[in-house]
């Protein structure tokens, strides 16, 4: 901001005192106290002089009056007589203000700027990008109702399209670049918009440690099983087998949110040439010539059965066995 920019702050800022001349001192002091910054941020948006973009002092001073549920003329004993808490209140936010002031002079130097805020300031549009995307997960989160754990895009309905969760993520991102441009004038929406800001950090942050713990644990993350150390992570065949110890052919497998369980790739292994061939089978599986166990007789597949059997699931290469029920067709 330079000389001519603060010349004009402090212009308007004197004219929308004078403007407020019939209000108490300590009410018209508290309805001034943010002018400047605010100011100096619409300034630093562009577009015009203050008087452009906000209109007439006066016409300014007159919507802090209406803001603030105030009239001209009210008697300054009054709010004086309310005093000594509110002068508390306001004494420490002048000097939570001031150590505010000098941390931003302090830590300026170290990011190669005079003040911290300078540095801050070049950020606004990434933290316009940030704050769409942080608006979109948690739009997703509360208002979608599934039981899915979060992931890393804003999904409608569980796992759902990839597609649609870009477009909806796109609409969000961009709306919060259109309002980073158009900062509310008056002070309480200018309020309820930073609160929102602070909300979606917060978010952010339990967000974060969320997922954190998922990854840790091992759970499920949106489509698949994602943790990295997993018992069955060797696993490349599965093998089911009815009450009667029969082995069933082409089983699909499901988690509780109706993806897929897949485990190794679609093909078989000979025994003998060590060659790779790929599976003739619908599901699991791929290879039933090479089941761990033998039975008298192979079942019919789930979709050949009128009524699916329980079965037991025994994953090739792995040490223990599960328990699931074929998917009936």
């Amino acid at each position: 901001m330079n000389l001519t920019d603060q010349d004009e702050i402090g212009n308007y800022v004197e004219q929308v005192r004078q403007a407020l001349g019939g209000l108490p001192p300590a009410t018209r002091e508290e309805l001034l106290e943010d002018l400047p910054e605010h100011l100096a941020e619409v300034l630093a948006e562009g577009g015009g002089t203050l008087v452009s973009r906000l209109g007439s002092p006066s016409a300014y001073a007159a919507e802090l009056i209406a803001s603030a549920g105030l009239a001209t003329g009210e008697a300054g004993e009054g709010g004086d007589a309310r005093g000594g808490l509110r002068g508390r209140a306001r004494d420490l936010r002048d000097r939570a203000r001031e150590a505010t002031r000098r941390a931003d002079v302090r830590v300026g130097p170290l990011l190669g700027y005079g003040k911290a805020s300078e540095f801050l300031a070049l950020l606004r549009p990434a933290w316009w990008v940030l704050r769409g995307y942080l608006a979109a997960m948690a739009f997703t989160y509360v208002f979608d109702d599934n039981s899915a754990p979060i992931g890393l895009l804003p999904r409608i309905g569980g796992s759902g399209n990839e597609l649609i969760a870009l477009m909806v993520l796109a609409v969000f991102v961009l709306g919060s670049i259109w309002l980073g441009s158009r900062t509310p004038s008056k002070r309480m929406p200018r309020l309820l918009f930073r609160a929102g800001g602070a909300a979606l950090v917060l978010f952010a942050v339990v967000g974060f440690f969320e997922t954190d713990g998922q990854a840790r644990r091992g759970d499920p993350v949106q489509a698949g099983y994602v943790s990295e150390v997993s018992r069955y992570s060797d696993v490349q065949d599965v093998f089911v087998y009815d009450d009667d110890g029969n082995l069933v052919r082409n089983v699909q497998i499901y988690d509780q949110w109706g993806n897929a369980i897949e485990f190794g790739e679609p093909g078989c292994i000979d025994p003998m040439t060590g060659d790779w061939s790929p599976a003739r089978e619908r599901g699991y599986p791929y290879c039933p010539d090479q089941a761990p166990f033998r039975s008298g007789r192979v079942a019919p597949s789930p979709s050949e059965s009128a009524v699916s059997p329980s079965a037991t699931v025994t994953p090739h290469a792995a040490p223990s066995v599960a328990n699931a029920s074929p998917s009936r067709e």
